[in-house]
């Protein structure tokens, strides 16, 4: 198994981020992550005031697909996810939705076991191992690991997840596809700031889509179909990502744009996955019972 380690890490996404190893199409590759915090926070006294906000969401990588191309797609699947046995959730003053309600920040550290996360003695949340950012390289300007957009990055997407295939385009040769952040539990909306925050590993298999022009980025699951938007806009981003539905109907199932939009809002979910980023980002999930997928 090829494998990439903690230590490999960027804080953007950019072109002119160096490869750390070069693969074939078709290849698996294991990526060991650091948490959101970069490992900075291990107990629930641990200070905000005291993290290097320069190490927050690190994204181990990046790696270059040999034959990718600008203009191809690049396919991830997820084949597994592993977490450690506890991870860390943040809230406080002037982070996410509450934020103006809150005067201080909190720290709780949350153990796993049995895939569950102990978050009381009376509350068990069984865990949705997920990726929270994932991308690839931009066609020109670095973006940050904590900002999603048509590139990928910190989407906090819970479909983001063991089993899926996630498509991605490809800007520049080879890619230069990186990931981290992971949650062992995550809601949509993320209101908070941060899911449960953990190290781990994923294992991916990564491949060339040549010659074909999809509205990225998109989530085939074994059930879904999902298209993802990122704006500063919540709404804006909620019409990017049926806009972008419509499109995958209109031209890979031959659907008229006004049937597209019918079927949109009979049977697909418009789904909110973060609204924390400076980004927020928005999901459209359709049934594949309705394509001909």
């Amino acid at each position: 198994m090829l494998k990439i380690s903690k230590d490999q890490v960027v804080y953007s996404m950019s072109p002119t981020n160096k490869p750390v190893l070069k693969v074939d199409p078709g290849s698996s590759v294991e990526f060991e992550t650091c948490d959101a915090f970069g490992g900075q926070i291990t107990s629930p006294t641990d200070k905000f005031d005291t993290l290097d906000w320069n190490r927050i969401n690190p994204a181990t990588g990046p790696l270059y697909i040999n034959g990718a191309e600008p203009g191809d797609i690049l396919s991830v699947k997820i084949e597994k996810i592993e977490i450690a046995k506890q991870g860390a959730v943040v809230t406080g003053k002037d982070m996410g939705v509450l934020g103006h309600l809150l005067k201080e920040n909190s720290i709780k550290i949350i153990p796993i076991e049995n895939e569950t996360a102990l978050f009381s003695e009376n509350i068990h949340l069984p865990i949705n191992k997920m990726i929270g950012v994932i991308g690839v390289a931009p066609e020109k300007e670095a973006i940050s690991c904590g900002v999603p957009d048509l590139h990928g990055g910190n989407m906090d997407c819970k479909e983001i997840k063991e089993g899926v295939t996630l498509l991605l385009p490809v800007n520049v040769p080879g890619g230069l596809l990186a990931l981290g952040d992971l949650h062992a539990v995550m809601a949509d909306g993320e209101i908070g700031v941060s899911g449960l925050e953990v190290s781990g590993k994923v294992t991916v298999t990564v491949d060339i889509i040549k010659g074909k022009k999809l509205p990225l980025p998109m989530i085939f699951s074994e059930n879904h179909i999902m298209t993802l938007a990122s704006h500063e806009d919540l709404d804006q981003a909620v019409d990017m990502a049926v806009i972008n539905m419509v499109s995958y109907l209109t031209h890979e199932e031959d659907l008229k744009t006004d049937e597209a939009t019918m079927l949109i809002s009979l049977g697909a979910d418009v789904r909110i996955c973060q609204v924390v980023d400076p980004k927020k980002t928005v999901r459209v999930e359709l049934p594949k019972q309705y394509t001909g997928k």
